[in-house]
């Protein structure tokens, strides 16, 4: 056992018996509470001081600090009622926005102060309108059901784990009973999620074990408060054991699961297998997979079968693929997982088995198809037109029919490999089938043709969705299509578009307009632009905070711009951090270099915006020629420890073209961690570096793009065919410079050079008039075997005298 999972079991057994020797201390804090003041605060007095700081002692002896310490915290919390609200909202809103940021080792300091800024309102004085109240009441009863729908699931555990992060476990504990309402089982299920995600994520080991032991106690007062211990919460603790190799502490959590929730027995049998997987124990393996051929307890099987599938082990797969009973797999989910198993590890007879058998079971046509999704999407190594063909050839050899969830999925697949073409072809099936063809889809469909450059489809698209009438278009379709047609540059058919909503009973939005408004600004068509504007007001569709961005930032003078300020006042639009961005640009563009610094003292910017918005002025300063100042906003970034946005950097890069600046160019381009724009940048540092002749720094970043480029050898071809194309495109062209840069590349990376480069030396050689360094490079031609080249032999020898 590793040292850290040693100092867990040790950490554990303490809590173990710190946490049964607190009933105690409860009764003591309860006996306390009836005493004081305080006594709406009893639930406080039992856990806000339940779990102790990682430092303290754990033992028994313990128990009569704690009581003293409940007693005082109530006390506390009774003379803190009086604290003054405004205060108390000034606290709550440092919190929450990140001001103030409490760290997990300061719970316990921070818990006082916490008790009186709890006790501001939640709600608002309420209306005296009778109807309104009424509205009102209802609207709360239905907050204190707290009935959580999928939708919002996602949204509530970010809240948790906000909450967690300022203001510690306990603290949340506490900030939730404020709301009417004990802790139940999901808020605790986020928190120890959140605890078990910190201990994973630690560097250092003693923050890993104070984590695990804060999640170790929010588990303990679960069974202590008679929670029913299910799967979602013992779930992510047992991993975090099992990956540790925890194997004693492993069964002891276990054993008191099974005493609180024995229906999970079957279950654990699935963590059991993952246990013995993780610490190599091939014994213990065998004789579990034994033991369930043995009987016809197929929940076992099932569970021993997922674990031993989620590692990839065929063999003992394919013997427990054998014995099982696929249609008493307990749920959907676990079948999906099986059958993405068999496609992963490429047992397509064992898959065919089971559909037809699940097809006498009289299973339905939707989930078969889902099935045969699943396999064929695992597959390893295959293209998603393969995949396709895989998915295709299975449903017609089983004979199973195709439904509109599998089709769904499996384009967007297609889109996510930007195999658009095919999703398209996907529809088409879909429709000749009579099946559905969601919104969701054919919206996915567009993204994916505007994200991949494929705008020509948008005419495909909508011919399929005038064709079928079963196609319900919404208004982020029509928005997606107005702003492909704009792309092409067919604003007539974009307005088409605008005029076709009227058949769908359709309303026209800000954001379509503001699609069309932003390519007649591309184009640097201000005026037509404008139209677009007074377009929106024929029909009534009011302007957004992206509608007056594209207009000011297209403004050509002062007093434009100075107008549509006070447009976007009175339009009441409040100004978002595009607002801000856009008047950088355009009193930048104006020359008014000092306006668009002062754009930043502006209160409205919030702090989170303040770096974009600081990188735009970065941008703009260095594109309209004050390099100076530019470099000094960016110095003032680089003291906050925050980093430049990427177009900044790119521009920066761009612009800083004076010699001596190549530290400063590879600085920043170390700041660029996406590949693309790593990339962009470095094309132009090299650039730099060929019209300064730095041939050793060109060297060393084309080896870098190489190494990046997956050494795919056409990419590599097209990187070095563009330093050559500029050295032939210098005036004066340095032809030695290119030779020398040539034969380093030959010499520190081992490559040969592609015709076109050497194509681009010898015109170099020709417009240089240098005949003596063309034969050089003639000798290249033959060095590298590149057949005989009729026009590189008239190049080399088509010199005139001068």
């Amino acid at each position: 056992m590793s040292g850290k999972a040693r100092n867990i079991t040790r950490l554990v057994n303490s809590a173990t018996t710190f946490t049964y020797s607190d009933r105690t201390a409860k009764t003591l804090a309860r006996t306390a509470a009836t005493t004081t003041s305080a006594a709406n605060d009893v639930t406080l007095a039992n856990y806000i001081r339940f779990t102790p700081d990682s430092s303290s002692s754990l033992s028994k002896t313990s128990v009569k600090p704690l009581s003293e310490l409940t007693v005082e915290s109530i006390r506390v919390n009774a003379s803190s009622i009086d604290d003054s609200k405004s205060e108390l909202k000034g606290q709550l809103k440092n919190i929450l926005c990140g001001v103030d940021v409490i760290p997990e080792s300061e719970e316990d300091d921070y818990q006082q102060p916490l008790v009186s800024l709890l006790e501001l309102r939640w709600h608002q004085p309420l209306s005296n309108s009778v109807a309104h109240l009424n509205r009102k009441e209802v609207s709360r009863d239905r907050k204190q059901l707290w009935v959580f729908k999928s939708t919002q699931s996602n949204r509530f555990g970010r809240l948790v784990k906000m909450c967690a992060e300022k203001l510690g476990a306990n603290a949340t504990l506490e900030v939730f009973r404020k709301l009417d309402r004990e802790t139940g089982v999901k808020e605790f299920n986020f928190m120890i999620e959140h605890c078990i995600e910190k201990a994973r994520n630690a560097v250092d080991e003693d923050a890993a074990l104070e984590e695990f032991h804060r999640a170790y106690v929010l588990f303990e007062i679960m069974r202590e408060r008679g929670f029913t211990i299910g799967e979602e919460t013992y779930g992510p603790f047992l991993l975090f054991v099992i990956d540790m190799g925890m194997v004693e502490e492993f069964h002891f959590y276990c054993d008191h699961i099974k005493k609180d929730n024995p229906k999970s027995l079957q279950r654990l049998a699935y963590y059991e297998m993952l246990l013995w997987i993780k610490v190599g124990d091939e014994d213990k393996i065998q004789k579990l997979i034994g033991d369930t051929l043995d009987t016809d307890d197929s929940n076992f099987n099932e569970n021993y079968l997922l674990a031993l599938c989620e590692a990839d082990r065929q063999e003992e797969v394919s013997i427990l693929l054998d014995s099982i009973n696929i249609k008493k797999v307990s749920s959907k989910e676990n079948m999906e997982m099986i059958f993405k198993s068999l496609g992963k590890l490429l047992l397509e007879s064992h898959a065919k088995k089971f559909i037809v058998e699940l097809k006498t079971e009289g299973k339905g046509g939707n989930d078969l198809s889902n099935l045969i999704y699943c396999y064929a999407m695992s597959m390893p190594k295959i293209h998603v037109e393969d995949i396709v063909e895989k998915f295709k050839s299975l449903h017609a050899e089983l004979k199973v029919a195709t439904s509109s969830g599998s089709h769904g999925n499996l384009i967007k697949a297609c889109c996510d490999s930007h195999e658009v073409h095919l999703a398209i072809d996907l529809v088409d099936s879909m429709l000749e089938d009579g099946l559905e063809v969601k919104t969701m889809t054919v919206n996915y469909i567009l993204t994916a043709c505007f994200a991949s450059f494929e705008y020509t489809l948008v005419h495909r698209i909508n011919s399929i969705i005038n064709d079928h009438e079963s196609i319900k278009p919404n208004a982020e379709t029509f928005r997606l299509m107005i702003s492909m047609y704009v792309k092409l540059n067919d604003f007539d058919r974009a307005y088409g578009m605008i005029k076709d909503l009227e058949k769908l009973k359709l309303l026209p939005t800000a954001n379509m307009y503001n699609a069309i408004m932003g390519g007649y600004f591309r184009q640097k068509n201000f005026h037509k632009g404008m139209m677009v504007l007074k377009q929106m007001d024929a029909t009534n569709v009011k302007p957004d905070s992206q509608t007056f961005s594209y207009i000011i930032g297209n403004c050509n003078s002062e007093d434009d711009i100075i107008k549509y300020r006070r447009e976007l006042h009175e339009a009441g639009v409040q100004p978002t951090k595009h607002i801000f961005m856009a008047l950088i640009n355009a009193y930048a563009a104006c020359g008014l270099f000092e306006k668009a610094k002062q754009v930043l003292s502006d209160k409205v910017i919030h702090s989170v915006n303040m770096n974009e918005v600081k990188s735009v002025l970065v941008s703009a300063l260095a594109t309209n020629g004050q390099l100076a100042d530019a470099l000094d906003v960016y110095d003032e970034i680089k003291q906050t420890d925050a980093n430049l946005e990427p177009k900044a950097i790119i521009s920066l890069i761009e612009h800083l073209q004076s010699e001596g600046e190549l530290s400063r160019l590879l600085l920043l381009l170390n700041q660029l961690h996406d590949p693309e724009l790593w990339d962009d940048g470095c094309a132009r540092v090299i650039s730099y570096c060929v019209r300064y002749k730095l041939s050793d720094s060109a060297v060393e970043l084309l080896k870098q793009r190489m190494e990046k480029s997956n050494t795919n050898e056409m990419v590599i071809d097209v990187l070095f065919d563009e330093v050559f194309c500029q050295i032939a495109e210098t005036e004066p062209p340095d032809v030695q410079f290119g030779l020398d840069l040539l034969q380093a590349l030959k010499n520190d990376i081992g490559i040969r050079p592609s015709r076109k480069s050497l194509d681009f030396l010898l015109s170099a050689c020709v417009n240089a008039k240098d005949q003596e360094r063309s034969f050089l490079v003639w000798n290249e031609y033959q060095t590298a075997g590149l057949p005989y080249n009729v026009l590189s032999y008239v190049s080399t020898f088509s010199f005139r005298s001068p």
